[in-house]
């Protein structure tokens, strides 16, 4: 198992084709798919001829960054996945943050968790100078998560979209962190009693 990262209740690692099951799962559950696509399951052939071939080839681009299967150390369970990485045509040094868990997993600061682990290292490690998220502005669950994570929003916009999904009329949110913010985070947290 290649393991990228360990937190307190979490291992992020690499994909393997014998997670198709695992996320056929997941993005079979309409609450897990409502702010992506309004609730539709992703067909099998396009996780797993599209999706998974493309999050495995993803590791040879960019050392670092990527998609990682999120498992419950406790359990050795799939909770989904997380992905830090840039977006095709942005700076190397601006990753996006995104993720993506099974409806038991929510609410419980797996999100957080890993979404923290994952920005820690990239500042620490991999020289990233400001991290983004986004999503819908109706997505309160997901805004939670990039604001305990230490992102503020920074814009409101709109997105066309090929189909039109409820709440999207109030637009999507952008997130971010930059550098100096998460090392003034750092020192807060250092000097806090």
């Amino acid at each position: 198992m290649h393991v990228f990262l360990e937190t307190e209740r979490l291992i992020l690692r690499r994909f393997t084709m014998e997670d198709i099951d695992n996320l056929v799962a997941l993005d079979g559950d309409p609450e897990v798919m409502r702010f992506l696509n309004g609730g539709k399951a992703t067909p099998r052939e396009v996780l797993e001829f599209d999706h998974l071939p493309w999050y495995i080839e993803y590791y040879q681009k960019f050392p670092g960054y990527g998609f990682w299967a999120a498992i419950e150390k406790s359990t050795g369970d799939f909770l989904g996945w997380f992905h830090f990485r840039p977006h095709d045509n942005d700076p190397v040094d601006e990753p996006e943050l995104g993720y993506r868990l099974i409806k038991s997993a929510w609410g419980k600061g797996y999100g957080t968790e890993g979404s923290c682990a994952l920005i820690d290292r990239g500042f620490r490690e991999f020289g990233v100078n400001r991290v983004v998220a986004s999503t819908m502005f109706v997505n309160t669950g997901s805004r939670r998560v990039m604001e305990k994570s230490g992102l503020r929003l920074i814009r409101t916009f709109h997105m066309e979209w090929p189909e039109v999904i409820e709440g999207s009329e109030h637009g999507d949110v952008e997130y971010a962190i930059t550098r100096d913010e998460w090392e003034a985070q750092q020192a807060n947290r250092s000097t806090a009693p």
